[in-house]
């Protein structure tokens, strides 16, 4: 087998549709264009049946009722109408959210516009491993506390949260808990009752969908949630999302969450052994290497690494056959070190030397063999030029790099 280059490794960031996915897609472009709205002929009808053929695929990955789910742009857009949606829904029963220090930016950033307003907000801390403890989740709770947002699985470093008992502590309290899954749908086994959650975004181009269609999961049983709308205009979406329906996008993430749900777990164990053996050859070719994120408790495809002794964004320059990233996709434009290692207890120095790997559907062995060895001839390359090093590698800097080694 001939290796193809470039090699992409970035799936955390996003995914290429699926040629099932694509397929699917296709009539609704040109010969099937109709307004989902439309209700007065058959292009129009055509069209709502596409739409909801596709809120039962996802209510069927998600383990929901498909009256429950709600179409949006994406996981920014959901994460807006969660948080925002509820806090002025319930702003009369109290003024208090919680949520963690490594969430996505459209959480935290949606939190922080709601502090503008008068909310109160908790930022919980994460242990080494980027996890919340689901008793700083009790002890925040109060009286005032009237929603939880905690994500599934991390983007960066792919530690995934106890979720389950996050939503059990809700449920006794009585407060809402919201999860960003966007990196966790498609990936692992994914239940609303299960987890305990009232609200959950996913987004398509994560899980081989198109880009700008995504979900948000709201209970309409016990509770029922209420959701102020954030997009007004023609009542769309049981008036909580207004604007026209993407419907060729909405079928792609229909269909992508259908094939997600029949290969998901053969892949979720074919991509851990893919990621297992990328870190075994990273480790037999490198020292001073270290894993960020939960050893175990981990998204399948992803690997986050911190190379001691070179510098994160002159690694990336030096693979150029390879596309990995440094951090979150939407941040990846900033020189700051990633605000999610830092919350790990990770400093400055040592978050910066960090690379994560995204693997997926389309990744093999080979490709991980010659990333292995192209990474591992780059890193000694730079570490060569790095004056600094040779006091790194005699081991005296990961304790100073850790600023909260627990």
């Amino acid at each position: 087998m001939v290796l193809k280059l470039p090699i992409y490794m970035d799936h955390n960031a996003t995914t290429p549709v699926a040629p099932e996915v694509f397929e699917a897609m296709r009539p609704y472009f040109m010969e099937q264009f109709g307004n989902a709205a439309s209700r007065n002929h058959p292009f129009g009808w055509a069209a709502e049946a596409a739409v909801e053929t596709a809120r039962a695929q996802i209510a069927q990955l998600i383990g929901c009722k498909p009256i429950e789910v709600v179409f949006t742009s994406g996981a920014t857009e959901s994460d807006n109408l969660a948080i925002k949606g509820v806090a002025y829904a319930y702003r009369e029963k109290g003024n208090h959210l919680i949520t963690c220090q490594i969430e996505h930016h459209a959480v935290l950033d949606s939190c922080k516009r709601l502090e503008k307003e008068g909310f109160q907000v908790t930022y919980l801390p994460v242990g080494r491993c980027g996890m919340v403890d689901p008793e700083d989740v009790a002890r925040a709770i109060t009286e005032k506390t009237i929603l939880v947002s905690i994500m599934l699985a991390n983007n960066e470093i792919g530690t995934i949260q106890p979720l389950e008992k996050i939503g059990r502590i809700c449920k006794e309290r009585e407060v809402l808990l919201h999860s960003d899954a966007v990196q966790g749908v498609g990936k692992i086994p994914v239940s609303v009752d299960a987890l305990g959650v009232d609200l959950l975004s996913l987004t398509a181009h994560k899980l081989y969908g198109p880009k700008g269609a995504g979900a948000l999961y709201v209970r309409m049983g016990k509770p029922r949630v209420k959701l102020v709308a954030q997009m007004d205009g023609g009542g769309h979406e049981k008036g909580r999302r207004s604007g026209t329906l993407n419907v060729p996008g909405i079928v792609g993430l229909g269909k992508a969450c259908e094939l997600a749900g029949h290969v998901m777990a053969d892949e979720a164990m074919r991509l851990t052994t893919l990621r297992d053996h990328l870190w075994a050859g990273i480790q037999g070719h490198l020292d001073h290497v270290h894993l960020n994120g939960h050893a175990r408790l981990r998204l399948p495809g992803n690997l986050n690494v911190s190379f001691e002794g070179v510098d994160g964004e002159s690694l990336l320059l030096s693979l150029k056959d390879v596309a990995v990233s440094s951090g979150s996709a939407c941040t990846s434009a900033s020189m700051e070190p990633s605000y999610v290692l830092k919350a790990l207890g990770i400093a400055n120095a040592l978050a910066h030397t960090s690379i994560r790997f995204g693997l997926g559907r389309g990744s093999t062995g080979e490709e991980v063999d010659y990333v292995v060895e192209l990474l591992a001839e780059q890193v000694r390359r730079l570490r060569a030029m790095h004056s600094g090093y040779p006091m790194s590698s005699a081991g005296a800097s990961l304790k100073a790099a850790r600023t909260n080694d627990h």
